[in-house]
């Protein structure tokens, strides 16, 4: 109990920390949207509009993220036994969804001014795009460290990711233009944007799904999962197997034991502490068996030790 309750107070503080990164990059975001719409228009460039619109769907991930935290932390409830966590998922999902569209939309404008590139007042489109390159690596630095702790945090951090690199794209564009007054550089280069977010937009609506689905979590190998629990002492069958993530952190799994000579007080122990330290699976549930007849009524999916 000491264990879990530990392990709850950690959680709680890492979300409070989260959501105050989430917090300050996203006022960090709102307050250059601003200027990047205004500049795009005003130097009629497409790779900062498309930038401009990076930032807005990074304003609008950063803000859904932010309210995932904050409703994530709701209490269970009769009607949602597990709470609110999963709101995390539909953050990310949703997060994913909107670099898709956004990544389709640029790569259609580019596609129609490829014909007509407008004239483009390439001093100005690099000045803006240097200052949102200063904020996106600031927010980048504030939540790198969070990116590997949940889906909602690494959705919004490959959403400034993102960012950055478009702002690393219109710089050069930027220059390029200048010297050479080539303006088809300019779609060239929200063209590169597009493309480099998308294949990384995948990735993120891939796991997301796979949660949503109830999937085993790509960290867990699920066979030698298997092993390991054959592998306890005492143990000469299992079946039943069920191995799905509530959240990116909040794994669960049950599994039926049939360990008809094994002490069960020792095996749930040992079981218990090899989830946690090999899988970092702290929510369980073991049923262990005497009976081989119940044991041999789920043959479909029964593993016997070899």
């Amino acid at each position: 109990m000491g264990d879990h309750h530990d392990h709850q107070h950690t959680h709680a503080v890492v979300t409070e920390k989260n959501a105050r990164k989430l917090g300050f990059a996203l006022l960090c975001t709102c307050l250059f949207l601003v200027i990047e719409v205004i500049a795009g228009f005003m130097t009629q460039s497409l790779a900062l509009l498309s930038d401009a619109a990076h930032m807005f769907t990074d304003a609008a991930a950063l803000a859904i993220a932010l309210l995932a935290i904050k409703i994530g932390k709701l209490p269970e409830d009769d009607k949602r036994t597990f709470g609110y966590q999963r709101f995390e998922i539909l953050a990310a999902l949703f997060n994913a969804l909107m670099l898709f569209v956004v990544a389709i939309y640029i790569l259609y404008e580019a596609y129609l001014r490829f014909s007509r590139p407008p004239e483009i007042e390439s001093l100005g489109m690099l000045i803006v795009a240097i200052i949102g390159l200063i904020i996106n690596l600031i927010s980048m630095k504030i939540l790198m460290s969070s990116a590997e702790q949940s889906l909602n945090m690494k959705g919004a951090y490959l959403e400034v990711l993102s960012d950055a690199l478009g702002s690393v794209g219109v710089i050069i564009g930027a220059i390029i233009i200048y010297f050479t007054q080539w303006a088809w550089v300019d779609t060239v280069i929200a063209v590169l944007i597009g493309f480099w977010v998308l294949p990384r937009t995948w990735v993120l609506l891939k796991q997301t799904i796979n949660i949503l689905l109830e999937g085993a979590p790509e960290e867990i190998d699920v066979e030698a999962l298997r092993n390991d629990l054959l592998a306890l002492k005492g143990v000469e069958s299992i079946h039943q197997l069920k191995v799905w993530a509530i959240s990116s952190k909040n794994i669960h799994l049950t599994v039926h034991l049939f360990a008809p000579q094994a002490d069960r007080k020792y095996l749930y122990r040992d079981a218990e502490r090899m989830l946690h330290e090999r899988y970092e699976i702290r929510q369980i549930t073991l049923q262990i068996e005497e009976d081989p007849c119940l044991a041999h009524d789920h043959d479909h999916d029964h593993d016997h030790k070899s």
